[in-house]
């Protein structure tokens, strides 16, 4: 990667101390804030991560590639807004623990908050009295996820709008993950343009590694479909179980579904597809290893993005769809804003929460296998050129020149 070999050389942010909060994945497992993270360490800072454990992630403290890593434990995944209310305060509780046991350990002059959720800077503001920075690394749009996971509004959803105010009110720079986000910094959150740094979730293609393809994936059937991403209600697992559905039994096509990702709704999808007499038929992994996780997406001939169409979905780029396009995987989505932005031609399009027309994509590439190895080339050609990390590098490191002031 040779931006990230110049800031190496360079050391841009020499001097710099850095305090990252992340709530909803361990590092390194989350690999948005671990590139970020790396690149900082090679920019010349020092970095600190605050971050829950998970399976395989459980160590308080653990010191990898420069970066230290200081892990704490969490309820389980929640459900409903009072697991929520147990996270998010769980959470509040040892993030303000760990900064400030930080703070005299190793020191910090910025703070850097991913959400969700959108109340990390509680945690920061007893810093920026004394004189840090905060820069807020916009993740999600809590608002509409609240909307998507309930389906609701009422008066959490207007906490979520009240705690996303404060969040952007509380930064001195945004990092915004597209230019959908960025507009919403600007619109809802009142930020200055200059204030603002589009820092897309590209993948590190030194760390993905296409493997030969394992056939044991497909169970001796005719072609596999992959997906790769958390299980959670939002995320369309629903919808591509029945489409599989059509696909099995309806069009009487002999495929097989390998589903990698754990997440809260992982038990009640798994009993879906047993209700679909689907369970020959699907593989859910659980939350697997890169190894593990690289074989299936090198396996798999198309991958799939179920997200369903809403607010939401709609303005979020989803890393999933960059690794399928990084591993040269024909991709089937319903059709959103950034989805589209991302994948560009190395996707087909399916009309918005529409089953059928899904299982019809996904049958289209399936019998149609030079369109899919061009439409993955495309994909790889997008990565490697204008869309890897690689390509963030130096955006990053213009958002914490801006922070310092």
């Amino acid at each position: 990667m040779p931006r990230l070999g110049a800031v190496r050389a360079d050391k841009p942010l020499s001097g710099r101390k850095v305090l990252i909060i992340v709530e909803n994945l361990p590092l390194p497992f989350d690999r948005r804030v671990w590139h970020e993270s790396r690149t900082l360490t090679a920019a010349g800072a020092q970095v600190a991560v605050i971050c829950p454990t998970g399976k395989g992630y459980e160590a308080p403290y653990e010191e990898i590639d420069g970066v230290h890593i200081y892990r704490h434990k969490l309820p389980l995944d929640a459900k409903g807004a009072s697991g929520y209310l147990l996270e998010y305060g769980a959470a509040l509780f040892h993030e303000t623990r760990l900064a400030w046991k930080i703070l005299f350990k190793h020191g910090f002059d910025t703070v850097q908050g991913c959400n969700p959720p959108d109340l990390i800077f509680l945690v920061a503001w007893p810093f920026k009295l004394m004189g840090k920075r905060y820069i807020f690394d916009h993740h999600d749009i809590n608002p509409e996820l609240y909307e998507a996971k309930f389906n609701k509004r009422g008066f959490f959803w207007k906490l979520m709008v009240l705690f996303e105010k404060l969040n952007f009110w509380s930064a001195n720079v945004v990092i915004s993950t597209n230019q959908s986000y960025r507009q919403i910094a600007m619109e809802r959150g009142g930020k200055k343009s200059e204030d603002i740094f589009v820092v897309r979730s590209g993948p590190d293609l030194n760390r993905l590694h296409v493997m030969p393809p394992n056939p044991a994936w497909k169970k001796g059937r005719e072609a596999m479909v992959g997906y790769v991403g958390v299980m959670g209600d939002q995320e369309g697992i629903d919808l591509l179980l029945e489409a599989a559905r059509e696909i099995v039994f309806d069009r009487g096509r002999d495929l097989q579904f390998v589903l990698v990702g754990g997440g809260p709704a992982l038990d009640d999808l798994q009993v879906m597809a047993k209700d679909l007499g689907l369970e020959d038929y699907v593989t859910f992994t659980g939350r697997a290893p890169d190894t593990e996780l690289f074989e299936v997406m090198s396996s798999a001939d198309v991958c799939v993005n179920p997200d369903r169409v809403n607010p939401m979905n709609d303005k979020s780029t989803m890393n999933k769809i960059l690794e399928y396009m990084a591993f040269s995987k024909p991709i089937v989505q319903f059709e959103v804003t950034e989805g589209r932005y991302s994948a560009q031609e190395a996707s087909l399009y399916a009309e918005p929460n529409n089953t059928t027309d899904m299982a019809d994509k996904i049958l289209s590439l399936i019998d149609d296998p030079e369109r899919s190895a061009e439409m993955g080339r495309i994909g790889r050609a997008r990565v490697e050129s204008e869309l890897s990390w690689d390509y963030q590098v130096d955006t990053l490191i213009a958002a914490y020149q801006r922070a310092k002031g």
